[in-house]
């Protein structure tokens, strides 16, 4: 949902509206002053209504202002005062449009819908007429959510790995990847990691120096040197030996790596994008990796801040029910596989907090997982109990983790929740609000 910022010193019209459209699942704050308006204005916001008339100025001024630094956003100015004059003016200034009051909730909703519907069709227009958008050729809803997924991912410093069969087209969503990046003008490299024999496959990504094996005449730069500064793609990376994927991970880790014969440490500055057309969680699952499942709400909670940091992003909570989604995957990719899946949900993830549907809908295939291990389909006592779970978060979501309000949304007593959170394995102590 959109998120709202409604200016206006009148306090029981900024109350009133503020109701009426949280019930309807936006999130809206409100400002009594242009002042306030321009301090709040320094987070985006998606829709802006804006009086006429503010204490501390003119309110056609001030939508001037938002639509020269952020012309994305929907302005929607009112009067008590209404002219054909003003609203000339205000359309002209880049106002979405004007209401007069007292405002129409009826006709406030329709604006929103309106506006949002367009906002959508003009974000897929940019997309499609993005530079990096011009190779991959389509409009079909498919087309359309990958390059949201590209223009979402690009700008950050997230590794991304692509997964499909072969020519469907993975390098050319990595070269948009790195087109939609900071890192555009710096080096793409790309190395087809199935095609360089096992004996020479840490040599040609890590470099080696004179000497180090036969044929070794003299020291050579690795393609993790030549991408420096910009983005190494590494296409079929499931067939890396175990042994050059420990060295791989080391690198990614710490930014650094040592030539093949060398005793140098050498820095590196470069974003890895992977592809494959392996079924990578089923190999990782038959690795058979520990678990450390009391400490993944923890480590979840802490990965979110470090990334929202690390990306100049504003910290975004879990909702309640999300942890548990992350506590029932058994993360067969320990801590590294989780920490890359709380980067993608700070990442990709729409809305304000990080809710529990976002997280089903980001772990990899986790149902599929679980009725795998088991030999088969889940039982019905099985599937009936994951339905109890989902509908428990669902409500503890919907409540902001208020336990007497979810119970009473289920139907159910307090207490009753409490047994029943208890015989799913859940204890609902440590999640009283």
């Amino acid at each position: 949902m959109p998120s709202i910022l409604i200016v206006d010193d009148e306090a029981n019209i900024v109350a009133s509206l503020e109701r009426a459209l949280a019930r309807e699942g936006h999130q809206v704050e409100g400002a009594a002053s242009a002042a306030e308006a321009r301090a709040r204005l320094a987070e985006a916001r998606d829709v802006v209504l804006l009086d006429v008339r503010l204490p501390d100025g003119d309110g056609l001024a001030l939508l001037e202002e938002i639509m020269t630094s952020a012309p994305e956003t929907v302005v929607i100015m009112m009067s008590g005062h209404a002219t054909i004059d003003l609203a000339v003016r205000a359309t002209r200034l880049g106002a979405w449009d004007f209401l007069e009051k007292p405002v129409s909730l009826e006709r406030l909703l329709v604006l929103l819908r309106n506006a949002a519907a367009s906002r959508v069709l003009a974000d897929e227009n940019r997309r499609l007429q993005a530079p990096w958008a011009s190779p991959i050729i389509g409009r079909s809803p498919a087309i359309a959510e990958l390059l949201a997924q590209i223009a979402r991912a690009g700008p950050s410093a997230a590794r991304v790995l692509i997964q499909g069969e072969h020519g469907t087209g993975k390098e050319l969503v990595a070269r948009a990847l790195h087109a939609a990046s900071p890192r555009r003008s710096g080096p793409f490299v790309a190395v087809n990691c199935s095609a360089i024999p096992e004996e020479l496959i840490e040599s040609e990504l890590f470099g080696h120096e004179r000497g180090a094996f036969t044929g070794a005449t003299q020291s050579r730069r690795g393609r993790f040197e030549e991408a420096h500064g910009g983005t190494l793609f590494l296409d079929e990376v499931g067939d890396l030996s175990p042994r050059a994927q420990t060295k791989l991970l080391r690198v990614l880790q710490e930014s650094e790596l040592t030539r093949v014969g060398g005793n140098r440490p050498i820095r590196v500055d470069v974003r890895v994008i992977a592809a494959t057309n392996r079924d990578l969680a089923a190999a990782i699952r038959n690795r058979g990796f520990r678990e450390r499942r009391a400490d993944i709400a923890a480590l979840a909670e802490h990965y979110a801040t470090q990334i929202a940091r690390e990306t100049a992003r504003r910290p975004r909570p879990f909702a309640p029910g999300a942890l548990e989604g992350l506590r029932r995957y058994g993360f067969p990719g320990n801590v590294r596989e989780l920490r890359n899946l709380v980067e993608r949900l700070v990442i990709m993830a729409p809305g304000g907090r990080i809710g529990a549907d976002q997280v089903r809908a980001t772990l990899p295939g986790a149902a599929a997982s679980a009725a795998a291990a088991a030999g088969g389909e889940p039982r019905l006592g099985e599937a009936v109990r994951e339905f109890e779970r989902r509908q428990i978060e669902a409500a503890l979501e919907a409540e902001g983790g208020n336990m007497t309000r979810a119970a009473a949304r289920l139907g159910l007593e307090r207490s009753h929740l409490y047994k029943k959170m208890r015989k799913l394995g859940w204890p609902p102590e440590a999640r009283e609000s």
